[in-house]
């Protein structure tokens, strides 16, 4: 064994001190699965789904007509109820309830809840379930979005069809304990329908009209419908572009890539070879805040006393890992 694989046998511990322990991460990569053998099972497309994603985007498309007759302040409160629902997946569904890479106090927690109703990308609960099984899983038949089916497939098809059988076997499998005791999840799941309608398009399109006058049609399509759809398609960038187009300085064995335009949409997520490599790690980076937002926000979090215990590697893991599978690119800084 060499030194480099010697250091990354060591357990791997929070800020705090709490032990990682690697086998019983749900969001650890499992070599064991193997692809059934035989013919694959027929793609069912659900074409409610498909519909829907096709008014959305035609409602989107007309929702950019729209800006240049938008008051400058619906401007800016667009941008920021982007800001906010992407900070309800990335620092809450993803990093917080799927990698449980940090905690949050309750007050945090239910801020993050209600600006993941925001993005409305399915509850936390679904979200983080998949997002196990899609790191447990990556790139085989048991990956909801599974890359090497295609940049549509990964970006918006898997959402168009039904699940691969392996999907939801895989998921119906995992240790999901820690979710369903966490209260602001359950609530969220429970009453989801009323909070997507209340703040991914009631307050988003409400707030605009009622404070500064903004006609609804504007306020619908543009703080509402056109922030909506670019929320989601920044995230799903993650899951389609950033798996196929970058350098691999962590690990060029894995299908994830260091991509800088993700990093850019996806506020701090498109350092996803790194993420794949050390997914516990809160920063998803071993460059910390720079070019990404969510974590220089759970930073202030922990600044403010509302979040503690940031899981992350040592730089000589890092290092280590650079040298053992990386692809050559790594630069520091």
């Amino acid at each position: 064994m060499t030194e480099a694989e010697a250091l990354e046998k060591k357990q791997h511990k929070s800020s705090s001190g709490d032990v990682l322990p690697e086998g019983t991460r749900e969001d650890a990569f499992d070599n064991t699965y193997k692809e059934k053998e035989g013919p694959k099972p027929p793609r069912i497309v659900v074409w409610k789904n498909v519909v829907l994603m096709t008014l959305l985007h035609i409602g989107a498309l007309y929702g950019m007509f729209l800006i240049p007759s938008a008051a400058p302040l619906t401007l800016l409160w667009s941008v920021f109820c982007f800001l906010i629902s992407a900070l309800g997946i990335t620092a809450g569904a993803h990093r917080l309830w799927s990698h449980r890479s940090y905690k949050a106090t309750l007050p945090l927690r239910i801020f993050l809840g209600l600006a993941n109703s925001m993005a409305f990308q399915n509850d936390i609960f679904e979200w983080a379930r998949d997002h196990r099984v899609h790191h447990k899983y990556s790139e085989t038949d048991a990956d909801p979005h599974n890359a090497v089916r295609g940049f549509f497939f990964a970006h918006v098809g898997w959402l168009l069809v039904r699940k691969h059988p392996d999907v939801i076997e895989k998921g119906r499998k995992l240790e999901l304990n820690d979710l369903l005791a966490d209260k602001v999840v359950m609530f969220q799941r429970k009453y989801y329908k009323l909070s997507v309608l209340l703040f991914c398009f009631f307050i988003p399109m409400s707030v605009p009209w009622y404070l500064w006058g903004e006609s609804l049609w504007v306020a619908y399509f543009v703080p509402a419908l056109l922030r909506y759809t670019l929320v989601l398609n920044a995230t799903w960038l993650v899951n389609s572009a950033a798996h196929m187009w970058g350098n691999r300085p962590y690990d060029k064995n894995i299908n994830p890539r260091e991509n800088k335009f993700v990093t850019f949409s996806a506020i701090g997520e498109g350092f996803h070879n790194y993420h794949h490599t050390f997914p516990f790690d809160y920063a998803t980076s071993e460059f910390g805040c720079k070019l990404n937002l969510t974590t220089c926000f759970i930073d202030f979090m922990c600044f403010l006393g509302l979040a503690k215990d940031r899981k992350r590697v040592s730089h000589e893991l890092v290092m280590a890992r650079i040298q053992r599978t990386g692809d050559g690119s790594h630069r520091s800084g």
